[in-house]
């Protein structure tokens, strides 16, 4: 433990237990960020124009992104064991919504494959996709704090972990895109999907 973690750990955490409104929010985030963003991934898949493979790639390599967090976590936690703060502090001083196995804290994996999303998403996306993602990742990290299973340092470095994936996959973008287009056209999506009746009517009226 070090000064920082310990003041904004029980900042944030102090802030548990007061609200069942505030509670039940935070508990969601901190449990199901990973189930939120496969949700938005379909959601985004589905709702994108159907000829748009473009940021079809973008939300694989988002979705790739976030796998590759995950697994840079295993090798960090491997090398480096991390206690969680519920079994540090003394009881009473913090309080923790959700049980959680005693494994290792560092890097969330929450953070590190919610920034692994978002930050796969950056530049490359569409802004209300890329938004939402960068949003979520933020709510996410304050949440793991809150619910008194992570440390500060914790979230950050799930953060950082999350954004160096990314960087690192796409640098393998050209090497990906077949899969991309492969699996938009089990959609039937791509440059030769047919336009919508929206996309036909301006196409004539130019």
């Amino acid at each position: 433990m070090n000064p920082f973690d310990t003041a904004v750990y029980h900042l944030i955490n102090g802030l548990a237990g007061h609200s069942k409104l505030l509670d039940a929010i935070m508990i969601f985030f901190a449990k199901d960020a990973l189930e939120i963003y496969a949700v938005l991934f379909v959601i985004a898949w589905f709702t994108l124009p159907k000829r748009d493979l473009q940021n079809r790639h973008a939300l694989v390599m988002a979705g790739l992104s976030g796998i590759l967090a995950l697994i840079i976590n295993v090798v960090i936690s491997h090398i480096w064991f991390r206690p969680r703060p519920f079994t540090m502090f003394h009881k009473g001083t913090f309080t923790q919504l959700v049980p959680h196995s005693k494994d290792a804290s560092f890097p969330s994996d929450h953070a590190s494959g919610s920034f692994g999303f978002a930050a796969g998403s950056w530049g490359k996306q569409q802004k209300w996709i890329s938004y939402t993602f960068t949003i979520i990742a933020i709510i996410v990290m304050i949440a793991r704090v809150f619910v008194g299973v992570h440390y500060p340092t914790d979230v950050i470095g799930g953060m950082i972990v999350g954004i160096i994936a990314s960087k690192i996959m796409w640098r393998f973008s050209r090497v990906i895109l077949p899969l991309s287009t492969f699996i938009a056209k089990l959609f039937r999506f791509g440059p030769s999907a047919k336009a919508g009746k929206h996309t036909r009517s301006s196409t004539r009226s130019i």
